[in-house]
């Protein structure tokens, strides 16, 4: 039968755990310059992922829809290149690619 899985392991990493919490917490009071632009920067990303967030709720559909266009032309709404049934490196007419002396 199977011993009784032993919670020493889980009890590592949470103790290891909260004593990182424990030691940022010390750092987060502390009066010191690094601590001081690490706030900074850490509201200036949180700061700019919110008016990341809130931009898109307002204009996502508007540059879905410029990039998304329904109709019968390209993905852009543009008429496409080169016949349908042909890849984008042959040409239209089957000729083969010039090469640099032609």
């Amino acid at each position: 039968m199977d011993e009784p899985w032993d919670f020493e392991f889980l009890y590592r990493i949470v103790e290891g755990f909260m004593s990182f919490l424990s030691e940022f917490v010390d750092d987060w009071t502390a009066n010191d310059m690094r601590v001081a632009v690490f706030k900074i920067l850490f509201s200036w990303l949180v700061l700019s992922l919110i008016a990341i967030h809130f931009a898109w709720k307002v204009y996502g559909n508007t540059v879905n829809d410029m990039y998304y266009r329904q109709g019968t032309g390209g993905q852009n709404g543009g008429t496409p290149d080169t016949a349908p049934h042909l890849s984008g490196w042959e040409s239209a007419s089957g000729d083969a690619l010039k090469t640099h002396r032609e």
